[in-house]
């Protein structure tokens, strides 16, 4: 089967690896792809962001399936244009991708919906102002539109707040601003499959979104993930039934037919969970978290999604865990500097262990970093602990000066300590 996969990052890369190990896979092209990914799909020079050269790409090459990565080509109408040429894609179109690619519309389908959430007030600038000083600058502050993970400031006090509103106001994605009231406890990432009918729930992941340990620091892309996290039965059906069935039947009211992968991020709050977003695809870093775990063929799963043939309720995944562990430029997320030396082969001939390529180049025979996120370092173990305790060293053979990560990815789950 040929397939056009597209995006660059670590995810990316971590979804070249997945659809690769599959049998049925005889051509997997990347746009843009990476050169980190080079060994798995052959690159070629594409606008992902045009859905016309996407489609025509597609129809010249007689690509099977498209596998859309990243956010941007969903609300730019890639999937919309694919589809409607009769090839089948896994990704959202655009009007479903809008539950990612603007959070007043996705909170207002909450609503809609009955979906539990956190009380938010929407607006302009002055709006936001009036509803930090309602929330007492507890509260999280989050730019409409796309902003590649950092448009969110969460705050808890009343001066922060005010700055949080000025510095998203005056960013593209910032026109109209969602305050949220503040919600407490620990974050999960549930993740699940859709093919317009049913859904299968991945894998539960956690996410680390703050620069450093402890959770300080702002707020990034991702600095690491684990899968898998241990959730009791009544808690694992209480997300289905609230989050995903509404979404499901959200989805199916609203005229859309969601194909694809839908994001929820959580807060385990004491009076249950509680939805803080939803994303139109798959989480970075946690996909290079959740991935190694599966017991399927993802592009299989792909094909299943895209052709509304699903028919599973979870997704079978391994014994054992996974961690992910993010290095980044220094300067990250603001001002990352470029150039420092990265040597990923040393990870080569250690076992259970996978680097994934984000933002690097090759500069002659050597790596070095070209991006904010440059590395994604995972490691497989029979628990987490085993699983960090790979990624650890592999991450201090790859890594060296001019270059940050956490030392504390999945030392915690749900906020209990797994490692001494």
């Amino acid at each position: 089967m040929k397939v056009l996969l597209l995006g660059s990052g670590g995810r990316e890369h971590a979804m070249a690896w997945a659809l690769s190990k599959s049998p049925r896979l005889t051509k997997l092209w990347a746009a843009p792809g990476s050169e980190g990914m080079g060994d798995l799909a052959e690159r070629c020079a594409l606008d992902a962001l045009d859905p016309r050269a996407v489609r025509a790409f597609c129809a010249e090459k007689g690509v099977e399936l498209l596998v859309v990565g990243p956010e941007a080509p969903l609300a730019a109408g890639v999937a919309d244009a694919v589809r409607a040429a009769g090839i089948p894609v896994f990704g959202p179109g655009q009007a479903g991708a809008r539950l990612e690619s603007s959070k007043t519309f996705a909170k207002d389908f909450m609503l809609r919906h009955k979906m539990p959430t956190a009380r938010a007030h929407a607006g302009g600038a002055a709006e936001a102002l009036a509803a930090v000083r309602e929330f007492n600058g507890r509260c999280a502050v989050k730019a409409d539109g796309l902003a590649a993970g950092k448009g969110v400031i969460v705050c808890t006090t009343l001066p922060e707040a005010e700055a949080a509103v000025a510095t998203l106001a005056a960013t593209r994605a910032g026109g109209t601003l969602l305050v949220e009231e503040l919600l407490t406890g620990p974050e999960i990432s549930m993740m699940a499959l859709l093919d317009g009918k049913t859904y299968a729930l991945l894998p539960a992941s956690q996410d680390h979104k703050r620069l450093l340990d402890g959770d300080l620091g702002p707020n990034t892309g991702g600095m690491g993930a684990s899968c898998p996290v241990p959730l009791d039965a009544a808690l694992l059906a209480r997300i289905r039934a609230e989050v995903f069935d509404r979404a499901l039947k959200g989805l199916a009211a609203e005229g859309l037919d969601y194909r694809g992968v839908l994001y929820a991020g959580l807060m385990l709050t004491p009076e249950g969970p509680k939805i803080l977003e939803f994303n139109a695809r798959l989480g970075d870093p946690e996909a290079q978290a959740v991935l190694p775990l599966l017991d399927a063929d993802f592009l299989e799963l792909s094909l299943d999604c895209a052709r509304g043939e699903l028919g599973l309720e979870r997704v079978p995944a391994r014994a054992g865990a996974c961690v992910s562990v993010v290095i980044a430029a220094e300067g990250y997320p603001e001002t990352p500097t470029p150039g420092a030396a990265l040597t990923p082969e040393a990870a080569d001939g250690l076992k259970d262990v996978l680097v994934f390529h984000a933002g690097t180049k090759k500069d002659g025979s050597r790596w070095i970093a070209a991006g904010g996120r440059v590395l994604s370092v995972v490691g497989l173990g029979a628990d987490l602990a085993a699983a960090r305790e790979r990624a650890y060293l592999a991450v201090s053979r790859v890594a060296g000066p001019g270059l940050r990560w956490r030392k504390d990815v999945a030392a915690k789950i749900l906020g209990r300590r797994i490692v001494a």
